[in-house]
């Protein structure tokens, strides 16, 4: 994965931060200097920061654990869609549902009528009712899909979410602290970059450098997600070469097996001598009875 560098930060526009009547004293380790009334981001933290989120995003993804993004402003929502949608992560773009985390099962109740509607669109049944009923199903259909859309393959809790803008998104930040979930945030001067795991102090407000920095996160994504299928194609192979010399192995013990039977039949049919019937056996003295009548050799 590339490193950001400082210049495409500065092309970005990530150094511009809020007025200095709007900042949050928890950001001054982040601000390198004031200029006509507004802040100015350190890009030199920013990388760090962002080199530290991409390598843990990465390790999440590696795992095999989904990542939920979350941009609902509206210079952001349409960019993240575009951006996450290839990696199969699901995303929140619309009004974020409040008690998505912490009331999750009631969600997954609403992406279960979702795919009811869907099963009832596409049977003959359908055709039965009045135009009018089609047509509330149709939009309530759509609503369901603009609401929850993007999170339907979501079955359980996220491992992680990253958000744009926390003090636009303070809810799911809430709901994914009260449920000990991992936060990944773009941070502004206005910002707290106490309330999330992984804060990237840089301007949530200009579309490159939101772009940017989803960028850089869907690298690590991909780029954890190749690992991934590299390890497993790796674990099979193996699998593969342990079954083999397993079964090689059972091979000859079945071969020695049928060896053995066939020498026994032999030497049942006489065609070979048992084990040690070849060997010569010393023969035991045997003592003759003296003739009737003979007479016995005096001792000694």
């Amino acid at each position: 994965m590339a490193r950001t560098t400082f210049d495409e930060l500065l092309d970005a526009g990530a150094h511009f931060g809020h007025l200095r009547r709007k900042w949050n004293p928890n950001m001054a380790p982040y601000i390198f200097m004031e200029r006509n009334g507004i802040h100015i981001i350190d890009l030199y933290k920013t990388i760090a920061k962002i080199d530290e989120a991409a390598a843990a995003i990465k390790q999440i993804s590696k795992s095999g654990k989904r990542i939920l993004f979350v941009a609902t402003k509206k210079q952001a929502k349409e960019l993240v869609a575009e951006l996450v949608r290839p990696t199969n992560m699901p995303y929140v773009t619309e009004r974020w549902p409040g008690g998505m985390l912490t009331n999750f099962a009631t969600i997954r109740k609403a992406v279960k009528k979702m795919s009811s509607i869907d099963k009832l669109m596409v049977s003959p049944a359908f055709l039965g009712i009045s135009k009018r009923e089609r047509l509330q199903i149709t939009r309530e259909r759509a609503k369901l899909e603009k609401n929850l859309g993007s999170i339907a393959d979501l079955n359980k809790l996220p491992s992680a979410i990253f958000v744009v803008d926390i003090m636009k998104e303070h809810i799911a930040i809430a709901e994914a602290r009260k449920l000990n979930i991992p936060t990944f945030a773009i941070v502004d001067t206005n910002s707290d970059p106490n309330l999330v795991d992984f804060p990237i102090p840089a301007n949530d407000d200009a579309s490159k450098s939101i772009a940017l920095i989803i960028k850089k996160m869907i690298e690590a994504i991909d780029e954890g997600s190749s690992e991934r299928k590299l390890d497993r194609d790796k674990r099979e192979e193996e699998g593969e070469e342990g079954e083999e010399h397993t079964t090689s192995r059972i091979s000859d013990d079945d071969d020695d097996d049928a060896r053995e039977v066939a020498r026994k039949k032999r030497v049942a049919a006489g065609l070979e001598p048992a084990d040690g019937d070849d060997r010569k056996r010393p023969r035991k003295p045997i003592a003759r009875k003296p003739a009737p009548g003979a007479a016995r050799k005096p001792r000694p």
